[in-house]
């Protein structure tokens, strides 16, 4: 897989979460967010749960709140998409606000809201303690199709290279005096785009040919082997399975 790739996400600090095998983190958000989409909507408190559980996680992994609230952000196109289901949603009306709102979609709106936030930062939270690299191994361990897990190695490393080359130019155009003001400039920053994509077309070309001439024959060599003993499974399992017992109160309260 090459050497470590960390990314914008990632947190460089040492916790008990930080060090689980990959693929038992992968598993344990997964089952959590499958957990919670089973969840009942009207179940509100179990939610509220759910948010305490991740919370706790978080504080073992030593994520600060503000890290995590700030790249929670991300779902703010689903928070505008749940804020109009009230509206356009038919059904029973109800007054909230002084304004006639729809109780079916006050409903689809807490369900989007709840089950995507918490979606959302369990996701983040696997991010923030886990290396890209890891997690590509972490897929790869739990038998991924050999090619998705090339795909998305290739899509990671190449985007890198990509960006590297659009900071290269843009350092370049700016040193040439260059600023994009308005329309009449569009031209040169159309030919810049022509530009990347010709040189990421060859930079690609010569890639391959350097694998290829390294011995690649379509599958990616594992060098290291990632394990995980019944300890570790055990404690990335908590959080899924305190979830699930939650769920399951949900359906009978």
């Amino acid at each position: 897989m090459g050497a470590g790739h960390a990314h914008k996400l990632y947190r460089h600090v040492h916790s008990p979460v930080h060090d689980l095998p990959p693929h038992c983190k992968l598993t344990a958000v997964f089952s959590f967010v499958l957990v919670v989409v089973l969840t009942p909507r009207e179940a509100v408190w179990a939610f509220a749960l759910y948010a305490v559980l991740l919370a706790g996680v978080a504080a073992v992994a030593r994520i600060p709140a503000g890290f995590l609230l700030k790249r929670l952000l991300i779902e703010v196109p689903f928070v505008a998409f749940a804020v109009l289901m009230p509206f356009v949603v038919p059904g029973e009306q109800t007054e909230l606000l002084g304004v006639s709102v729809s109780v079916p979609g006050l409903w689809g709106a807490w369900n989007v809201l709840a089950k995507g936030t918490l979606g959302v930062a369990a996701s983040v939270i696997l991010a923030s303690t886990t290396e890209l690299r890891s997690l590509l191994l972490g897929l790869q361990r739990l038998k991924l199709p050999p090619m998705l897990v090339q795909i998305a190695s290739f899509m990671i490393r190449y985007g890198d290279v990509i960006t590297g080359e659009m900071r290269r130019m843009s350092i370049a155009r700016r040193s040439r005096g260059f600023e994009a003001r308005g329309v009449r400039q569009w031209g040169v920053l159309a030919k810049s785009a022509g530009a990347l994509f010709i040189r990421s077309y060859e930079r690609g070309e010569r890639v391959h040919l350097a694998m290829v001439s390294r011995g690649y024959a379509g599958s990616m060599p594992v060098i290291d082997e990632v394990t995980a003993s019944g300890t570790q499974w055990a404690h990335a399992s908590a959080l899924p399975v305190l979830a699930l017992v939650i769920c399951l109160l949900g359906w009978t309260v």
